[in-house]
């Protein structure tokens, strides 16, 4: 093999050869598969099979034959064939037929051969099995995907493996596959009662469970009265509307594949709302301005619905019904680069109350080689593009720009946070919008008497709250900070004579307005702790026939081992204060 190769070519190579391996493998275990492709990815290689039924149980005898053809020390031969040789090397291949339809007559068409095996394949791979012996692999996992993407087409069964050049980078990945699947919002939320979802009720339509409902209310009375005091009016409009509205928007010509399916009554279309901005267009349009009164912040938590493709449905995190916070603001001109800061000063100040120290700004932009994705004209893009670089460069903000990342409808500024997985979640979003106003024909009366448009801000802090709601999850691993958490004390009895202690205690913190449980359940002290530990619940109160005679509380903290005696007004004030503080 060369050694010069760019590493990442090479590892691609590698990745590659071993997708030809594992299909090798799974054809000698499985001789009536079927196979569609099995490309290199990010971090190892998948095969897309049809015809069998593939679970993890498989997986010990997949890698065992992988490994013996290893040690064949075949040769991975290139043969160049025509159409006519092609369609009869895999005449029983109904995905690889499909393929080679479609290879353009003058280019060629390559298959490789590994021993018996061979495969439609550009290439290209390693020489010999030999050099794939050192290679670090572990299949891990089998998911569902649509033949080339599209949901119209059939199901396959995707084999995914790891792959890497050494077996340290194997041993993290896998280190770092753990900590997802103990970070997995969904194992969380089940764990902690948070949301359930059930076919019942509808793919991606997740319910809220009662500490879930409670975790939702204080994110949206946290985020509303931050809004509130910075002049926002909030709203309520409906979650369906006439598809006469998203015609007007332009949304039915740019998003209706990703909308539900329109309801038609009464000689009327009605769909399920995918965004807020078009009702909030009439809300402002209702109304006569006048430059004195802009800007206007008009803010919703609103509920949506996408029609999002069941493959990419992922607890709450990508749902078919979600809730948005979300704010259009109109403004003068001479108002976009304050009400721009504004709001990136709510969202600086937002994730210091979350202790979010680990982001990046981006300016999304338009694909300007791909422009029939977007509306409007090329000056007024060229406008809102100027105008928020300028207020990144004035802010004094690192940015890093994106082509292709923009909304239909305007560029924006997306604030990307490095999760504990040290993935790139997009949670807040800025967006100037010229385009609205002129679909919608809003004005205000200038200080010249003249009717004037107004530009429009759309900006979301949380996002979308279920999404958002799925990221702390998963960073605090369901320990939530006091002032978040559903259930902030329990207060466990020792004894049945404690009873009576216990709820004069329970009493008191919920008058203070602390979300208190109280189990009296006659069960050893060690399995309440338990219990309650598992709940992930920051103060237990243990309240025993010292405590009872002394009028104090022993308190275990969430993650210590011990506990410490107080007064119950020492612990009042600790707690309030931590919930103050957001702690």
């Amino acid at each position: 093999m060369e050694d010069n190769l760019d590493l990442n070519k090479k590892l691609e190579m590698y990745r590659h050869s071993m997708a030809h391996i594992m299909a090798k493998a799974i054809v000698e275990l499985f001789p009536n598969v079927k196979l569609a492709i099995g490309p290199a990815i990010d971090n190892g290689f998948y095969y897309d099979v049809d015809g069998v039924n593939i679970t993890s149980e498989d997986f010990p005898k997949i890698e065992s034959k992988m490994k013996d053809i290893l040690m064949l020390n075949e040769d991975f031969k290139k043969v160049e064939v025509t159409r006519l040789e092609a369609m009869a090397l895999f005449a029983n291949q109904p995905y690889k037929l499909e393929l080679i339809s479609e290879i353009p007559d003058d280019e060629k068409i390559t298959v490789y051969y590994t021993g018996d095996f061979y495969d439609l394949c550009r290439g290209p791979h390693v020489e010999n099995t030999k050099f794939l012996r050192g290679f670090a692999y572990k299949l891990n996992k089998v998911a569902g995907a649509y033949w080339r993407g599209n949901e119209k087409n059939k199901m396959l069964t995707r084999v995914y493996a790891y792959g890497f050049l050494d077996k340290a980078e194997l041993k993290e990945c896998l280190k770092l596959e753990a900590e997802a699947k103990e970070r997995d919002h969904r194992k969380i939320g089940k764990e902690l009662g948070i949301f359930m979802t059930n076919d019942l009720v509808g793919k991606g339509l997740p319910m809220w469970l009662p500490n879930g409902f409670i975790l939702r209310k204080q994110l949206s009375d946290y985020i509303m009265n931050k809004e509130i005091a910075l002049g926002y009016k909030h709203v309520m409009t409906p979650s369906l509307g006439n598809v006469e509205l998203y015609k007007t928007s332009g949304h039915w010509d740019h998003y209706k594949d990703d909308m539900f399916p329109a309801m038609e009554l009464d000689n009327e279309a009605y769909v399920l709302r995918p965004m807020n901005c078009p009702h909030h267009m009439v809300i402002y349009k209702n109304f006569l301005h006048s430059y004195r009164d802009l800007p206007i912040r008009i803010a919703e938590i609103a509920n949506d619905f996408r029609y999002e493709a069941s493959g990419t449905l992922c607890g709450i995190e990508r749902a078919r019904a979600f809730t948005q916070n979300d704010s259009h603001i109109f403004c003068r001109p001479d108002q976009i680069k304050d009400e721009i800061k504004g709001v990136i000063d709510l969202i600086l100040d937002v994730y210091k109350d979350f202790g979010f120290d680990k982001y990046e700004f981006r300016l999304s932009l338009r694909d300007k080689k791909n422009t029939e994705k977007y509306f409007g004209n090329d000056e007024l893009w060229e406008k809102s593009e100027k105008a928020l670089r300028e207020v990144l460069f004035e802010s004094n903000l690192k940015f890093y720009e994106a082509e292709g990342e923009a909304a239909f409808y305007g560029p924006k500024i997306d604030v990307q946070v490095k999760s504990a997985l040290g993935h790139d979640v997009s949670l807040s979003t800025v967006q100037l919008d010229y385009q609205l106003p002129e679909k919608f024909d809003l004005d205000y009366v200038d200080e010249n008497n003249t009717r004037t448009r107004p530009i429009v801000i759309h900006r979301a802090i949380l996002g979308s709250i279920d999404r958002f709601t799925a990221f702390l999850l998963e960073e605090t691993k369901g320990n939530l900070p006091v002032w978040l958490s559903p259930c902030q004390v329990k207060v466990l009895t020792i004894s049945n004579n404690n009873d009576e202690y216990a709820k004069n205690v329970y009493n008191n913190l919920v008058n203070m307005g602390i979300r208190t449980e109280l189990d009296l359940n006659n069960e050893s002290i060690g399995k309440k702790v338990r219990n309650a530990v598992l709940k992930k619940i920051p103060y237990l109160l243990i309240l025993g026939d010292k405590e009872m005679e002394d009028n104090t509380v022993s308190v275990r903290v969430r993650g210590a081992n011990d506990t410490k005696t107080l007064s119950f007004d020492e612990f009042s004030s600790l707690i309030m204060q931590d919930i103050k503080n957001k702690k």
